[in-house]
This record gives structure tokens, sequence and C-alpha cells, in this order.
């Protein structure tokens, strides 16, 4: 008897096969490849840090693809997920089948690609968004495709988030994913100054009829349901204009970041969890909440005070990937929480894990080198010779990052991550019993 072959590989890369000639926008139906990936020899002047971290068992073998050939709806017909039931009713359909979760791995540029996403998975969070993508560069440029999105099937809720400024674009890049993705997230948050240059996140606050016109080209056409992320405005009142008009637009999830796109410095200013509650009441589609998230604590109470259906964590998981399975930071447990105890987990594991899994799903190792420094900030503290050896390091190997983990405990550095001790419970519990 024949063996059925997989129907996915594991590391997917989605690629838009060229037209031989010119061709109308959208005119042609998609070609999506999906490959085991090699990786070649980089060329000589290439940023080694933009390369893509080899993985061996990729290299020694041969390349193995399947061609999938799919025709996209046409362009101003209603994708299948518009067709049915109101707009609010599929909304919390789609949330519901996907497992309603609570805990969520926020978008972070060069952050949240597929193997921190899948760490993060393996400790607690139940969905994810992938780094924000520039829906330009995403449709013009092979390389910036195949390298900034990949997945795997258990890579799932999955958020695939885009910053665009042209609707048309925009849809051209949800076109490639939407087959791969849960939702097509807008970002409609970012502040930093590229965002102010490039004309995208939060700097389209200041025209919300180009807002509008992003959600409506995507809810139109796309077969799976659109998401935006937002900031705050600084009056209450705008905010929940800002986001009934999104709602209105099509959008069938809502996640809100709780400041203000002036107030960049998480540790200077706290979100508004007030403001995320108005929204949450204003809006029938469900809510998510960004901001001021710690430890499990702030999670939970975040969860009881908003309302909101599920809460992101971006900087605080970028130290301790362990966070949504209750494990915190030795400065997040005051000198009074007895009850926190060592863990038996700390952020050298958590290092050889995600090193582990960039083996598995190759990234460019720009990105292992921002978590490495991350993960293991406390203990560069204690011993800065080893984190100045690394930046010495004008090409990373995995040999030389294990070497250094190695090196750290050798050196007899350890900061563990702290849980909640329960054993006292449980004892009380059975002295009750008896």
């Amino acid at each position: 008897m024949n063996k059925s072959k997989p129907l996915l590989f594991p590391l997917l890369h989605i690629n838009l096969l060229p037209n031989p000639k010119p061709k109308p926008l959208f005119s042609n139906p998609m070609a999506l490849t999906l490959t085991r990936t090699t990786h070649s020899d980089p060329p000589p002047n290439a940023d080694a840090d933009d390369l893509l971290c080899s993985n061996p068992q990729h290299t020694q073998g041969e390349q193995s693809s399947s061609s999938l050939d799919e025709t996209p709806s046409s362009i101003g017909s209603p994708g299948k997920y518009l067709i049915g039931v109101s707009q609010f009713e599929r909304a919390w359909a789609h949330w519901t089948k996907l497992g309603r979760p609570k805990f969520i791995v926020a978008p972070m540029v060069d952050n949240s690609e597929l193997p921190f996403r899948m760490l993060c998975r393996k400790y607690g969070a139940e969905a994810a968004y992938t780094p924000m993508l520039h829906s330009r560069i995403f449709t013009e440029n092979p390389k910036y495709r195949s390298e900034e999105f990949t997945t795997c099937k258990e890579d799932r809720p999955l958020f695939v988030q885009f910053c665009a400024n042209d609707p048309d674009t925009l849809l051209e890049a949800a076109r490639r994913v939407e087959s791969y993705c849960d939702y097509v997230d807008i970002n409609l948050g970012c502040p930093q100054r590229i965002a102010k240059r490039g004309y995208y996140g939060a700097f389209l606050m200041d025209n919300l009829p180009l807002v509008k016109s992003l959600v409506e080209k995507l809810a139109s056409n796309l077969n799976v349901p659109v998401s935006c992320k937002i900031r705050v405005f600084p009056k209450l009142e705008d905010t929940l204009k800002y986001a009934k008009m999104l709602e209105d637009a099509g959008c069938s999830l809502l996640a809100v970041h709780g400041r203000t796109r002036d107030e960049k410095d998480g540790k200077k200013f706290r979100a508004d969890w007030n403001a995320i509650k108005a929204v949450k009441n204003e809006l029938r589609i469900p809510v998510l909440a960004n901001g001021n998230i710690r430890h499990m604590e702030d999670v939970q109470n975040c969860l009881e005070e908003t309302s909101v259906d599920g809460v992101l964590s971006a900087e605080t998981l970028l130290e301790n990937p362990a966070l949504f399975a209750g494990f915190r930071t030795t400065d997040w447990v005051a000198d009074n929480e007895k009850d926190f105890v060592d863990g038996k987990l700390d952020q050298a594991d958590l290092v050889v894990e995600y090193l582990k899994l960039c083996e598995k799903y190759p990234v460019p190792w720009r990105m292992i080198r921002s978590h490495v420094h991350k993960m293991l900030g406390d203990w560069f503290r204690l011993q800065p010779q080893v984190r100045e050896d690394l930046n010495a390091q004008s090409r990373l190997t995995f040999e030389f990052l294990y070497s250094l983990v190695d090196r750290l405990r050798e050196l007899g550095v350890r900061v563990p991550l702290h849980r909640k001790d329960t054993s006292g419970a449980r004892e009380s519990a059975e002295v009750i019993a008896i």
C-alpha cells in the first residue's frame, strides 16, 4: 500500500511566480510555491546579519517543492468570509472557531518571526502576529517575501500584519498570504519615525478616509477576516469614533494599544486600560488589549478590568517568552512575594530552545542576534565581556551561540525565571480534606 504524502512542508515560503509578460494587476491566477528551503553561500559583500541562518538538514539534501495554482476571487466581489450571516455573527463565529485565544504574541518588527512565535506557543501563547510586513515591498520583492514571512502548519492561529497606504497594493499583498493565516491585519499603530517617513501606521490617524478605504478594500475581497491594530487618540471620544469607523468599514477584530501616537516609551507612559474598556463596550466585534503587561497577573487584571477578549504582549515576551506559562523575571518579583520560587527554567534554557527552532525554521541572523541580546540581557550585565564577544562577531554561527550559553553557565551565571509556588496551596487543601 502506498503511503500518502504530507500536505504541508515544515516551512512555507510563499512566492508569486513571475508572469512571462507584463499584464494588468490582478488579471492572472496566482501560482504559490511551497518549498523546503535550501540556502546557498552568500555573496562576499553581503551583510552577514541579513543572511538566513542555514539548516544543515536542508543544505545537505535536495530541494523539495510543490506548486499550488490558485485562482483568486475577482476584484470587487465579496470573499467567502463575507457570505452569509451578519458581520458581527461572522466575526464571533470565526473567533470562536479559533478557540477564542486570550494570550497573544504581539506584532514586533524583526522579532515576532516564526521560531520566536513557536517558542512562545510552547509556553502558553494561543495565537500570534507576524512582524509588520511592508505591503509594497512584499508585492515587489521575492527575496523579502521569502525571508520575512515564513510559517508552518502548527503556526496557527496566525495574524499576518501589513503596513500600507494604498488599498490596491495592500490587497495584492494580502492575497498572497490569506491561505496561510486566520486574519490579515492592518498596522495602524506604529508610532516610529520610519512610519512617519513612509506614511503608514499611526500616522494614518490624520487621514481617516484613507484608513477606511484600506479596511473596506480587504473586507470586500478577501476570504479571511480583516483585523486592525490601533493606538488611542488623546481624546476618548475621538478614539471611540475611530474604532466604530473601523468596525463599520468591515474590521472583524480590533487590537487596541492603550497609548497615544506620541507615547512611545512604554516605561514612561502607562497604557490607558479605561480607554480600551470603553472601546470594548462600544464595539460588537472581538477586542484585544495591548499595554502594561509584565507578567500573568497583569494579563488576568487586564482581562478583568477591560472585559477584552484577549491580551497582547510584546516587549516583556522578548525578555521572557515563557510569560504566558506563568513565569516571570526577577525584576517583577517583589521582596514580599514569598510565594514565587525558582521555576526551574531560565533564559539560557529558552535561548537554546530558540536556537534549535531557528535551525529548523531559518531566519536572518539579525533576528537571532536581537533575541539573544534580549533574552540574555540580565546575564550579560553580570558578565559584560561575554556580550562584548557577541558584539564582536560579524558573522554568527549556531556553534558560537551554543558555546556562548555554555560559557555563561561555566562562569556561574544563572538568573532564574520565577513561578508561583502552588505546593503550599496543595498542602492546605490536603489538610482541609483530612
